[in-house]
């Protein structure tokens, strides 16, 4: 394959990974599992592409639970005071090792619930990090068994 397309394969993996880690309806499994089986790019640089793109979007959800509450008393904010009371004592009670679901379905406002409560980021960077890396690397290994 010629390096344009490869690249321009990765770039779409990053940013079906990127999407998928926000509130964006995106899905980076099914781009991350047609390449795979493509079988033309190396299973590692799909792993570093995906997980590099689902962390960075995992940042953007962080960084917007940061500023969030500078919304909160307004009319079109999307959550209510309980909603968000409810989210910080669920937040404090479980804590920063939550982010570890971070690669679950439901790990999105995890992570935006971390920027609320000011986790610190080099903490939610570790810790969404090795979610992330870890559902790809899991869903590779699923994969490659499935597929023989």
């Amino acid at each position: 394959m010629p390096p344009l397309a490869e690249i321009a394969q990765l770039v779409t993996l990053f940013a079906a990974a990127f999407g998928a880690a926000t509130f964006l309806p995106f899905q980076s499994e099914v781009v991350f599992v047609a390449l795979q089986l493509a079988g033309e790019i190396g299973l590692p640089a799909l792993i570093v592409v995906a997980s590099i793109g689902n962390t960075l979007g995992a940042v953007v959800n962080y960084v917007m639970g940061r500023w969030i509450e500078h919304f909160r008393h307004r009319r079109w904010f999307p959550a209510t005071e309980a909603q968000l009371e409810r989210a910080q004592r669920w937040y404090g009670r479980w804590g920063v090792w939550t982010l570890l679901l971070s690669w679950a379905p439901f790990g999105d406002p995890i992570t935006l619930v971390a920027g609320l409560m000011r986790t610190r980021f080099a903490l939610f960077l570790a810790l969404v990090t090795l979610a992330k890396t870890g559902r790809f690397v899991a869903l590779a290994w699923i994969t490659s068994q499935a597929g023989g």
